[in-house]
């Protein structure tokens, strides 16, 4: 008869002794490379991202780029703290990464079945990023048009663009084809903010402006000597993953 009396490990036990087992197997390496006074690396072993360059457009054509301009400096409007998201490069970002693995989806399953979500699940259906996009603003033009004189949203005056875009937060607009309007909302601001955000070595966040404005390093390797200096301000300038001409002279 088999027992069932044996004592399990705990869950801290367990990955306790995974650790001592993962540190015991690296410690001859990782000690002679700290010794040697040399990084544990070799500079340039990974395939760094391609450089985004402005000029030409891969995925918008020239109607949906002068609506998705309107759109991103409506959400983030230029000011006294920073520039607003077409200068920014915020569609530049999104352009690019729709022309990619991004818009089609290619990394997720997208096979179904497609059943309504809950709203901590996320998107359910069964558009590709590009899809959404293509779909979404020839119908916000649509509408605009029927409700709005005839004019393309980037035609309205900033105080109709707002309001526009208000209503398609709430849900209060129906847009045709069937596309959700508050959906649609939520996926340009997402797209809006990671191209304000994001590295600029993907387009977006021209001159690391977001950055500078909230005093993010960036990609810098060691700002250690910062981390407990709480309330004062990163005395640096940040860092992208392509570098910085100032990091380079200090």
């Amino acid at each position: 008869m088999e027992s069932h009396c044996l004592k399990r490990p705990t869950r801290r036990q367990f990955l306790s002794s995974v650790a001592f087992a993962a540190l015991a197997g690296s410690a001859g390496g990782a000690v002679a490379r700290s010794i040697s006074g040399e990084p544990p690396w070799q500079s340039g072993a990974a395939d760094p991202p391609i450089q985004v360059r402005p000029g030409g457009w891969m995925f918008f054509t020239a109607d949906e780029v002068s609506t998705m301009e309107a759109v991103v400096d409506r959400l983030i409007p230029a000011d006294e703290l920073s520039i607003g998201g077409r200068e920014a490069g915020c569609v530049l970002y999104l352009d690019r990464q729709l022309a990619g693995s991004y818009g089609a989806s290619a990394r997720l399953y997208t096979a179904g079945p497609f059943l309504p979500g809950l709203p901590t699940q996320g998107y359910q259906n069964a558009e590709t990023p590009d899809q959404r996009y293509r779909l979404g603003i020839a119908s916000l033009n649509a509408w605009t048009r029927d409700n709005k004189d005839g004019k393309r949203f980037a035609e309205l005056s900033g105080d109709d663009q707002d309001a526009v875009l208000k209503d398609l937060e709430a849900g209060k607009i129906e847009l045709p084809n069937k596309v959700n309007a508050k959906a649609f909302f939520n996926l340009m601001l997402s797209g809006a903010m990671e191209g304000f955000f994001a590295d600029p070595i993907y387009g977006g966040n021209k001159d690391m402006a977001s950055w500078r404005m909230l005093g993010f390093p960036g990609a810098r390797y060691d700002y250690r000597d910062h981390v407990s200096k709480h309330n004062q301000p990163y005395p640096l300038p940040p860092v992208s993953i392509a570098g910085s001409t100032e990091w380079m002279s200090r």
